[in-house]
Parts: structure tokens; sequence; C-alpha cells
């Protein structure tokens, strides 16, 4: 693949832990993720990116780095991820891994030497330590909430306060400490010299928080709103550190890519962080939490597209991740949510640029609601006081067999970390594999003619094409996608039907789509 691969490339989400297990312990690991390679080979993605498997006390599933060059040994060892690398890479996989530079673990070396250090030193200069406010510094210095529930704040025992965003044992890092940054520079340097091709950048908009840490004050500041207007997202001084990230990225050859997380008020803002000297790709989650609708969903297409062009990186498309209730259940569940994904698949993989898959997608799987509370591991149930659920029930375990104990996650005889639904023997790859309609050999067609469709695979722009208030139908070049999310059938002029998400008739020159359905066509 060439140096600008990426631009139109397929990523496939791996959450580490619910992936494989390969030694039995519940975890998915690294060894479990080399076994299933040829899965994602066969599926038909260009690159697999990976959930943080470095060292870490599993406070927030490995989103709390202890150490940021070895590898937990709940997933491995760093040979294993060297292994990880090769063997990707003999498939023509690429291989992206999870950077988390908001915060680290406290139980990482700096923040220990940092507690240890007291108040002034170099050492709490890496970190965001404050002096509380009110009669003996008893409160927190401002009223910033935490987006897993809570204060954002922990006073230590002398007496100042330190911020987390996240969970309590996730202190921020201060990235205006020249020491961080330098840091940084060199765990990039660490991983590429190892052979991965990239990083996806955790909370890549939260890095810098606005001077003085002002209070949000009465207007309210639920973490996941992730607006400009909370002074801790989105601030004008993480560019500045991506910049510096750019010049080690293209140090390498070929040059290396980065996508940021970043949760923004607009495509034009999430642009920011794809200027030419900045990353190179930011998800797209506008796209992503975007409703059923035919309106909103070109809306959204279209600002997207519009907002990247003037900075020249590519747009891009998601509609799930380890974060969010999965698109089956956000699109109604049961029957009609399946539906709807199938064919927001078909939708997604016909735009523009490059695609992120969440792993068991290609299954369509659902959200798992009913998981006992006792199972839950998310900080956000403990933080919000067991009133937010959190996000364990978009990563259960991946199913692979249709028996055993573990569904083929792990060995037989072997419990997963969280439960799998006993329903979900028929969604497994075994089940689905080779079976004629199955959602899994739905996406291996649509990616085997997305690789060999030239429009597909390059710049080819989207025109739309007039087929009605409740249908979505765009050209790009000689192939053409419809989508009807109305709640009655839709006539298409569609000659040369290559793919449909679900059951059409042809009625002379015309596609009949039933609701909730998409076909691809070719012209001519």
């Amino acid at each position: 693949m060439s140096g600008d691969w990426w631009r139109d490339a397929v990523l496939y989400e791996v959450y580490i832990r619910s992936f494989s297990d390969a030694n039995g312990d519940g975890v998915g690991d690294l060894p479990g993720l080399r076994s299933r390679l040829d899965h994602l080979a066969d599926l038909g993605v260009d690159a697999l990116w990976v959930t943080p498997f470095t060292t870490s006390p599993m406070a927030d599933g490995g989103y709390d780095v202890a150490d940021y060059r070895d590898v937990d040994p709940t997933f491995g060892s760093l040979d294993d991820a060297r292994g990880l690398v090769a063997d990707a890479h003999a498939r023509g996989l690429k291989v992206v891994v999870d950077l988390v530079p908001n915060h680290t673990s406290s139980a990482h070396a700096w923040f220990t030497e940092a507690l240890a250090a007291g108040p002034g030193s170099p050492a709490r200069a890496r970190y965001v330590f404050r002096d509380g406010r009110g009669p003996g510094g008893e409160r927190p210095p401002n009223d910033w909430e935490s987006v897993f529930g809570g204060l954002a704040w922990t006073r230590v025992p002398d007496g100042q306060w330190y911020l987390h965003l996240f969970d309590v044992t996730q202190p921020d890092l201060d990235w205006t400490n020249e020491e961080v940054r330098a840091e940084f520079r060199a765990i990039l340097r660490f991983w590429l010299d190892l052979g991965v091709d990239g990083f996806r950048v955790d909370v890549a908009h939260g890095m810098v928080k606005r001077d003085g840490l002002p209070d949000v004050g009465a207007a309210g500041q639920h973490g996941l709103r992730h607006t400009r207007e909370l002074p801790y997202w989105d601030q004008d001084g993480v560019h500045e550190i991506y910049r510096d990230w750019r010049k080690v990225l293209d140090t390498y050859r070929p040059p290396r890519v980065a996508v940021a997380e970043a949760w923004t008020t607009g495509a034009d803002r999430t642009a920011r962080y794809v200027r030419p000297d900045e990353l190179h790709q930011a998800f797209n989650f506008h796209y992503l939490t975007a409703e059923w609708d035919a309106a909103a969903l070109r809306a959204v297409i279209t600002g997207s597209i519009a907002a990247m062009a003037p900075v020249g990186a590519p747009a891009t498309w998601v509609l799930s991740n380890h974060d969010v209730t999965r698109h089956v259940t956000r699109y109604g569940g049961g029957a009609t949510g399946l539906r709807r994904a199938r064919a927001a698949a078909l939708l997604t993989l016909a735009l523009p640029g490059s695609v992120y898959l969440y792993q068991g997608e290609e299954l369509g799987l659902p959200e798992v609601t009913d998981l006992p509370d006792e199972v839950l591991r998310d900080p956000t149930w403990a933080r919000s006081g067991h009133t937010d659920r959190g996000r364990d029930g978009c990563r259960v375990p991946l199913p692979w067999d249709t028996g055993g104990s573990a569904l083929g996650f792990g060995p037989d005889g072997s419990t997963p970390w969280l439960p799998q639904p006993a329903d979900w023997a028929g969604l497994s790859v075994a089940a689905q594999s080779r079976e004629h309609g199955s959602t899994l050999e739905l996406y291996r067609a649509a990616l085997r003619l997305r690789r060999e469709s030239p429009e597909l695979r390059s710049d080819t722009p989207l025109t739309w094409l007039d087929a009605g208030p409740e249908v979505l139908a765009l050209r790009r070049g000689g192939f053409g996608c419809a989508v009807n999310l109305g709640a009655a059938p839709a006539r298409m002029p569609a000659s040369g039907v290559l793919l449909a998400s679900g059951p059409y008739t042809v009625d002379g020159p015309d596609v009949v789509l039933p609701p909730d359905t998409a076909v691809w066509w070719r012209a001519g």
C-alpha cells in the first residue's frame, strides 16, 4: 500500500480485552489477536487499531497507563507486540496503536514521585496540582466535574489537589511542561521504531486547559458534552502539540499517521486537527451521532466533506466504537436496528474518505443491556453512584464459535471477563461464515467490492441524486448507492445491482427498496 494508504483505508478497531483470549484467563490478549488476524484479512480491512495494551492497573481498561514502553502481562509481552506487527504486515495489514497522552495512571512512576516530592516540586509540575480554595484549602480549585461522574479533583494528604478529568486513578498531565512534551516525543519514537504504522490519540481535544482553570459556573458541565465552551475541551493550544508530533511522524519512511479522538462542536472545529502540519485524520463523531434520518445524515455527510476540503484531509466515517452504544441498538434494536445497521454499513463504505469499523459490527452484534450489576467494570458505574451503567455493554467479548463456555473467545472451560448472551452463538463468526445473507458475508462482500472499485478507493467526488426526501442516493463515478430511510418502499433507477443490505425487487428499470434497505449498483 502507498504512503497515503490511510486516505481511503478501512480500519478495524480491536478492543483488545474483548477480541480473543489465548491463555484462558478470560481477558483478550496479543497472542489471541495474532491468532485471529486471518479473520481481519479475510474480512478485507486495511489496518487494525488496537486499544491500549501497555502496563496498567486496569482501572479503566488500560486507558490508565503506568508504563508507556512495556506491555502489561495481562496482554502478553513486548515480543508479542513485535510479533503482532510482523504478522499483520505479512498479511498486508497496517497496525495503529492507542496513545493516551491526556493522563497517566496514578501508578505511573512520575505520579508516585510527584506525591512524594510535595508542592512546588518539578515532579508535581508534570501534573495539574493546585492549592484548594476556602479556609485551609478545603474546597477544590474550581467546579470542574469528571467525565465519569463526581468532582474532577482529588485532595492529597499535604493539602493540594490534582486534576483528573476521568477517574481518580487517571491524573491529568500538564502539557505546558516541556518535560511532558519531550517524554511523549520519545514515546512516539519508541513505538514507531518497533514498527507500528501510527497512533490513535485518546482525548486529543482535552490535553490543554484554559489559562487560570476558570469555573464553568451555572452553565452546567456534563463531561460527555465535550463542547469548546468548557475550559478543558478543544482549546487552541492543543494544535501546537500536534505540529510538534507531525515533525516526528514525518521523519519515518513511509510517513506514519495519527488519528485524533476529538469531540468538537462541528466539522469546522474538527478540521483544525487535520491541517497539513498537524494530524492526518480525526474521528467523525458528528456522523456517529446522527439520527436515522435522510436529511440529518445528508447534512452531516455534506458538511464533513466540505469542512475537510480546505485542509486537504479525508473525511472519516464511523458508526460505533468502544465508548458508545452499538449502532444496532441505537438504530432501534431488534430486527429494525439490524436492518438499519446493515443499510448504514453500505452507505458508510460508499462515502469518500476513510472508514473505521468496531469489532463485532461485522457480526451485527447489539448492545448488551442486561449485564448483571455485579459484573460491571466501567469506572463510570461506581463514580456515578451506580446510576450510569457505563460502556461495558458494547465491550462484551466476541463470539467466534457456536459452542463452548466462551463461544470461542477463549479455550473451552474459560469464563470471559463479561458474560456473553446465549443467543450470540447464532451471531458468531462460525455461524455466519459462508451463510448466504448473513451480516458477516455482507461486510465481506462490501469490503471486497470497495477494494476492487477504483471510484471507492480514491478521491472521486460524491454527487447527490434526486430520489425523494426519504432516500439518500449518491454517485461516485460509475458507482451508485441508495438507502431508503423512509417508512414506505421507494423506487430507484438502478440497473446493474452489485450488492444489497436486504431483499429488494426489480420492476422494469427500477429497483424497489423496502424501508431501511440499501443497494449498490454500477451504471452502464
